[in-house]
């Protein structure tokens, strides 16, 4: 698999991503994979060329980065791979146990590289947008975070493209730390990122990571009109029930992608993802795994080249949505 630039920083990664949400010992979530079930695909990812994995200190009460540090350990080597956690979310009780304030980023940054067992991350981004906390404040934190050589870049994670333009300008006013990379919802049934945070961000040089690439499994055949909902996760993800509304308008765009990959011959997983990498700007979409059926398309998707009409037949479908995935 291809190492490509992460924006216009020097780091590489690889084209593909593995999110390690949904690994994790003693998670309540029915479809997380404990250490056991999820080592074989951590195994296959990295012998597929895999070097770039995402999550975050929310994922499953911390266990997702402990399995992650557990995990990675068996198979590639420190400087060889790029990890990536998150700061934002409720960690322990009270309003300091949440946020981006700075007593939050620099309690969490420590607990983090705790349940990692490493020294430093890759790339600490923020989860969310912290509407309390003055953006001074966090830009600060996060650039000690970086001079205490506790990460080596930061990154940003849904948010309004205006937010993300005034963190950019806090930082480079005062000689901050800047974020290299913006991990955003983007795919076939919510495109809203193209209108504002993609030209933003090819603008300036920023990774674009996109999460929840194949819509939570709806892009992958999880789920059909009404309420065919056909896996585990498909049954119980409140999340997904907040993201989307499965409307006709979204199962169109199904539909097409259905047909254009039944005329290749792929997986609708894989041309999914082979459309997500054709746009312009995105380094690496973020992808999760809890089958290694799910690895190898994502890894496949990688050497998928789709025409320009066939990316035009998959975007003709598309309608406007409410924003999504920033709150």
């Amino acid at each position: 698999m291809d190492l490509v630039r992460l924006g216009a920083s020097g780091l590489h990664v690889s084209r593909v991503c593995l999110g390690m949400m949904s690994y994790g010992n003693d998670s309540d979530r029915p479809w997380v994979l404990d250490e056991a079930a999820a080592e074989p695909i951590v195994r296959m990812a990295v012998e597929g060329g895999v070097t770039f994995f995402d999550t975050a200190d929310v994922y499953s009460g911390g266990t997702s980065e402990v399995a992650t540090g557990r995990l990675l350990r068996k198979f590639i080597s420190r400087d060889e791979v790029v990890v990536a956690t998150k700061v934002h979310g409720q960690m322990t009780p009270g309003p300091n146990g949440r946020g981006l304030s700075r007593k939050h980023i620099l309690s969490a940054i420590d607990a983090s590289l705790g349940r990692l067992e490493m020294d430093h991350v890759d790339l600490y981004q923020i989860h969310r947008w912290d509407s309390e906390t003055p953006i001074e404040e966090t830009m600060e934190a996060l650039h000690d975070v970086v001079r205490a050589g506790k990460a080596r870049y930061i990154g940003a994670s849904s948010m309004y493209a205006w937010q993300f333009a005034r963190a950019q300008h806090v930082a480079e006013t005062h000689g901050w730390t800047k974020f290299v990379s913006m991990q955003n919802h983007l795919n076939l049934v919510y495109r809203e990122e193209e209108r504002e945070m993609l030209p933003l961000c090819r603008a300036d040089g920023i990774g674009v990571i996109p999460w929840s690439p194949l819509a939570r499994g709806l892009l992958a055949g999880n789920r059909g009109r009404g309420d065919d909902k056909r896996t585990t996760r498909a049954q119980t993800d409140a999340f997904s029930e907040i993201l989307y509304d499965d409307t006709d308008a979204d199962f169109a765009v199904v539909d097409r992608l259905l047909e254009v990959a039944g005329e290749r011959g792929l997986p609708p997983a894989q041309v999914a993802l082979a459309w997500l990498l054709h746009k312009p700007g995105v380094t690496a979409p973020i992808v999760g795994a809890t089958k290694t059926g799910h690895l190898e398309d994502a890894l496949a998707a990688a050497d998928v080249v789709l025409s320009p009409e066939e990316i035009a037949r998959l975007e003709e479908p598309y309608v406007p949505h409410a924003v999504s995935g920033i709150f």
